[in-house]
Order: structure tokens, then sequence, then C-alpha cells
């Protein structure tokens, strides 16, 4: 499980680059946007958006489940949560409104009230739970406007500032919509896809793997909402949004199972298989937010023009470059330590909850 939670956190810099520039419009394309865009969106709609965020979620939902049978009590439980929902406020109002620890530790807490339910009972409410969300979250795109801008343009320029104060009054706002609207949509989402995870893990899957009809049926599923996800891009309207929200929501839960099944195939239950990589799993929360520092510290602070010229694949290549230096960290880190900076803290602030 260290594997899929390493594969997991470092596919997030991919997910995640684009938010850097003006948070709430993502990636913003060039009026005349060179062929990789194209190349690169189609692979990160089948392949990445969501799809990570959706890895961790399952994870985390299944590592719930193992501390649960572990201590048999919620109490550690509540006290990590508690922690990790501080974490995340911290996180999100300080430096970046994309925060997920926030609504991590909300959905988990919400989720300790399903730990002892029968695997029907997960199934049928992580998938209702996660239909709400979609359901909401289109009706919001729906709504959203739809009028197409290019960031060579004046309206791009006018609300992009290179000035970090203003970065950092402007992060304020949106954490705080990104905070009130947990109970509204992410809450759902969330839970939802950890009751799943535990679904999973009970079924072996995080072990064993999909069986063979598990595998082609989410499979052709997945495929076909991808395919159709893909198709209805074309469309711009608030009604197509709100469509391809709701597609996407499925598919991503589908091709993460899917990577799933593939690093449990590739490791075979083996602690030496990808060790560098499982080495990432057990640092996750320190890289995660050492993300959020490294790429402010990029866009914000030293490259501020970097978001006015690069394309896709400018932020790629940069991804790329962070995790490679991620993976170094961690190799070096690794061989003096056996938990990071931020887990361990994370750790004895629990303990003194508990103790208190």
């Amino acid at each position: 499980m260290d594997f899929i939670r390493g594969i997991a956190v470092l596919g997030l810099v991919y997910m995640n680059s684009y938010a850097f520039g003006v948070f709430e419009l993502g990636y913003i394309a060039h009026s005349n946007a060179p062929v990789s865009d194209s190349i690169i969106y189609i692979f990160s709609t089948l392949f990445v958006d969501g799809r990570f965020r959706t890895l961790f979620s399952l994870l985390f939902g299944a590592g719930l489940y193992i501390q649960w049978q572990r201590y048999k009590s919620d109490v550690q439980l509540k006290s990590r949560l508690y922690w990790l929902i501080l974490f995340g406020l911290a996180h999100g109002f300080l430096l970046w409104a994309g925060d997920i620890l926030f609504v991590y530790g909300i959905s988990g807490w919400f989720t300790l009230k399903y730990l002892q339910s029968d695997n029907a009972l997960l199934l049928r409410r992580g998938l209702a739970f996660i239909l709400l969300c979609g359901i909401t979250t289109g009706l919001v795109m729906y709504s959203a406007p739809v009028d197409i801008i290019y960031r060579d343009s004046q309206d791009f320029i006018s609300l992009y500032s290179p000035h970090y104060f203003d970065y950092f009054i402007s992060n304020l706002g949106m954490n705080a919509l990104m905070v009130f609207i947990v109970p509204i949509m992410t809450l759902w989402m969330c839970a939802g896809i950890m009751l799943i995870g535990i679904y999973l893990y009970k079924q072996g899957v995080f072990s064993e793997g999909l069986s063979t009809k598990q595998l082609v049926t989410i499979v052709i599923a997945t495929t076909i909402l991808s395919a159709f996800r893909l198709y209805t891009s074309q469309y711009s309207s608030g009604f197509m949004y709100a469509i391809q929200e709701l597609i996407n929501v499925f598919a991503a839960l589908g091709m993460a199972t899917l990577y799933i099944h593939l690093i449990v195939k590739f490791c075979n239950n083996s602690a030496h298989v990808g060790k560098l990589i499982q080495q990432t799993g057990r640092l996750a929360f320190t890289l995660y937010i050492s993300q959020t520092l490294m790429q402010l510290l990029l866009y914000k602070v030293l490259f501020t023009h970097w978001v006015l010229g690069f394309d896709r694949i400018d932020y790629w290549v940069l991804a790329t470059a962070l995790v490679v230096l991620q993976l170094i960290f961690t190799f070096i880190y690794s061989r003096y330590f056996n938990q990071g900076p931020l887990e361990f803290v994370w750790r004895k602030l629990t303990k003194a909850k508990i103790n208190a």
C-alpha cells in the first residue's frame, strides 16, 4: 500500500501544477496553442485528471479501516483526523486553496460511522455519495460562465497579478469558498470514495487485485466513460460541463481502481519491489506539503512570468523535474530516517491529544 500511496502523491504534482496560475481558472491556453497541448490534454483526461486524487481517497479509506482493525477503537483515528483538519486549514489559508487535507479529515471523520458496515452497505452508500456529489458539482458547473478566454488576452492578463501579496489575499477568499463547499460537494465525494476504498480492501483488491470478471467489467466501463468524457470535451455549454463532470467522477473511480490492480500485480506483495516508491509513500504527507512550497516559490516568487508563457508541456516538464527532486530527497532522507518530519510531528501531536 506504500507503493500505491507513493504513486498517488507523485501523480498529484501533474494534477495540481496548473492551479498555481489563476487558481479558479486552472489551465488557460494561448489563442494559438501548440499541438502538444492537445496531446497532453487527451492523456490527462484519460489517465490523470481526478485519477490520483481518487486513488489517494481510496487508499485513505482503506487506511482508516486498517487502523480501526488495529486499535478496535476510533479514539486514535479521531485524534489523527483532528490534527489533519487543522493542518489542512493552515495549509489552505496560508499557502494554497487546493488543499486536500481538510476535506480528507472531515470526510474521514464522517466515514468512521461506517467502519463496521457490511460490504453491501459500503458499496451502496459509497456509490450514492459519489453520485450525489457528481450531481451537485454538475449543477454548479451548469451555472458557471462559459466565456472562453485565452492566456494572451487582456481578460486573462487583467486577472493575473505577479505580486505574492495579491495572491495571498485572493487565496484566503478562495480557500474560504473551498471550505464552504465541503458539506455541499466535496465531503460526499471523498467520503463516498473512502467507503469504496474500504469495500475494495475487504474484498482483497489491495492485496490480490481484481478478479477476472471484475477486471473485465471495470475496464469496459472505464473505457466507455473515459471515451465519452473525451468526446463531450468539444462542447463548452454549461449543460455539457455538468455532464462532463458527472462522467469524469466515475471514470476516475474506475481508472484509480485499475491502477490499484496493476500496482498490486506488479509488486506481488513484495517489500523489495519498487522500494524507492514505497519509501515515497511513507513520506506522503511531507512530500505533499513540499510540493506546495516548491511550486509557490517557483510560480509566485521567483519566476512569476512563467504563468503567462507556459503551455501544458512546460508545466509537465517542470512537474517531472519536481518528481525527480522528490525521489532524490526520499532516497537520501530514507537512509537515515524511517518517517518524514511532518509524519513525525503528526504522530507526536496525535499521542499528545490522546494522553491529554
